[in-house]
């Protein structure tokens, strides 16, 4: 993988979620005291809420009072700017202040450079899994915590499908990840799979599990999922050239 044009980055820390995450009724307030507010909050995923394709929505909310870019010349949030959402970080300044990875002002995150990749096409996935767990936000809609990580690129829509494979579990577990979690937990550490091996196919087979993997996102709550999923697994076993006695060790994990 890490010869692939892609970038692996770990999820938003706040220093302090009490105050920088808020739930959907808190997001609703703070823009009907000031509409402006809804200029930096955004929907964040947690690592439990990602899914195999999908997610499940807590309705959670990041209050992105980012801390901007000086080699791009992004200006950090001016807490000014944003009346009602420094009245309700002032709630928690004691806590703010002590933070150790606070940016310009205890209002502020931490500096990150990756923060626009959040904004853009990407894989997002949870470290501590106990199957395969890689989403596809094809519209750069979510932000995820520390326990999440994202990936952008090129052609990420064709990884996904290896990533979410068995045969990808299985490997990472055995020979790339330094051992499971328990009984069947894996941690899902990049540093661990960026040495995996992806085949670079010719452009109608990377279609065609491009095609399945969109519609198990489209489908990953139906009856047909499962049905998607199979599709997929036996189109990577195929890529590998795996035998049958192969197939069946992983099949049985």
């Amino acid at each position: 993988m890490k010869d692939w044009d892609i970038h692996i980055y770990r999820g938003i820390l706040t220093g302090y979620n009490e105050a920088f995450i808020i739930d959907g009724k808190k997001k609703d307030e703070l823009i009907a005291e000031d509409p402006k507010s809804a200029e930096i909050i955004r929907p964040i995923l947690r690592g439990k809420d990602i899914k195999r394709y999908g997610y499940d929505f807590a309705d959670k909310w990041l209050i992105n009072t980012h801390n901007g870019i000086k080699e791009k010349d992004i200006k950090s949030i001016s807490i000014g700017d944003y009346p009602a959402i420094k009245n309700h970080l002032d709630k928690h300044y004691s806590e703010l202040e002590k933070r150790t990875d606070k940016g310009d002002t205890p209002y502020n995150l931490r500096n990150c450079a990756y923060m626009e990749d959040f904004y853009k096409q990407k894989i997002v996935f949870q470290e501590m899994v106990q199957e395969p767990s890689f989403m596809f936000d094809k519209d750069g809609t979510f932000f995820c915590l520390d326990t999440g990580r994202i990936i952008t690129g090129n052609e990420i829509d064709y990884l996904i499908s290896i990533l979410n494979s068995k045969l990808f579990f299985f490997a990472v577990k055995k020979f790339y990840g330094g051992g499971g979690l328990g009984e069947s937990g894996v941690r899902m550490k990049h540093t661990f799979f960026e040495n995996f091996c992806f085949p670079i196919l010719e452009i109608d087979k990377q279609q065609a599990l491009i095609n399945l993997s969109k519609s198990a996102l489209e489908q990953h709550k139906s009856s047909e999922f499962h049905l998607i999923e199979k599709r997929i697994n036996d189109l990577v076993y195929q890529l590998y050239n795996l035998s049958y006695e192969e197939i069946m060790l992983i099949e049985a994990q």
